[in-house]
């Protein structure tokens, strides 16, 4: 499920050259806040899905939504509460 919405969100990827020390820029516009640099292209890539990450950990850690992207959805369990 994960790798799956992992994958789906990167193919949205859009790169382009920016005037910057890494000068490569990477989002995924349809998920908002998620996006990287880096010196080489690959390095951008790397980081874009190194943050793509860490939004989908913070987003089910606040109990945030997670737009489905092309059929592929992450669903997170409820939590039981102990009595």
């Amino acid at each position: 499920m994960i790798a799956e919405y992992l994958k789906a969100a990167m193919n949205l990827a859009h790169y382009e050259i920016i005037a910057d020390e890494e000068p490569y820029f990477g989002e995924i516009p349809e998920l908002k806040g998620v996006w990287a640099s880096g010196k080489t292209l690959e390095e951008c890539r790397d980081n874009l899905h190194d943050n793509l990450e860490g939004w989908i950990l913070i987003r089910t850690s606040q109990n945030m939504s997670i737009p489905e992207i092309n059929g592929c959805k992450v669903v997170t369990p409820k939590v039981l509460e102990v009595a």
